[in-house]
């Protein structure tokens, strides 16, 4: 991906933070996930009183993309900071996330973890997640 890609990306993922509902830890995070056809989805971490309940930006924005029919993505960019701060660490994809991502993103899924839109970090889910278990696992 080219800087200018990236940098958009991370644009989107801060509109998706400001949405974020996090009155218990007050650490909000924004996702932006681009499908292969270019569409990006934005979203951001839900909290619950109930905790388990909560769910994270990142699947936010894959469960809005995936219930309108898109399946294949290529990257994503996620920021996370508390509410009033900047974060001084960048945010990645918890063990949940990057397991469900890897059901429509795979190995190769591009993931942006940024402070800001100029220092931020590219890698792959394949390096997230090594051997990770997905579709392929269960064909005949």
């Amino acid at each position: 991906m080219e800087k200018a890609e990236i940098q958009a990306l991370i644009r989107k993922a801060f509109e998706g933070q400001q949405f974020a509902y996090t009155p218990y830890s007050h650490f909000r995070v924004g996702a932006a996930l681009r499908a292969k056809d270019g569409r990006v989805y934005t979203g951001c971490n839900i909290e619950n009183a109930g905790y388990t309940p909560t769910n994270c930006a990142e699947r936010t924005a894959l469960f809005k993309a995936v219930s309108e029919g898109v399946r294949e993505f290529d990257a994503i960019a996620i920021v996370g900071s508390r509410q009033g701060e900047v974060n001084t660490l960048v945010t990645g994809p918890c063990g949940v996330c990057r397991q469900a991502l890897y059901e429509f993103g795979g190995d190769a899924l591009t993931v942006i973890m940024a402070k800001t839109e100029d220092d931020y970090i590219v890698t792959t889910l394949g390096a997230l997640l090594p051997y990770g278990f997905g579709p392929a696992n269960l064909e005949k």
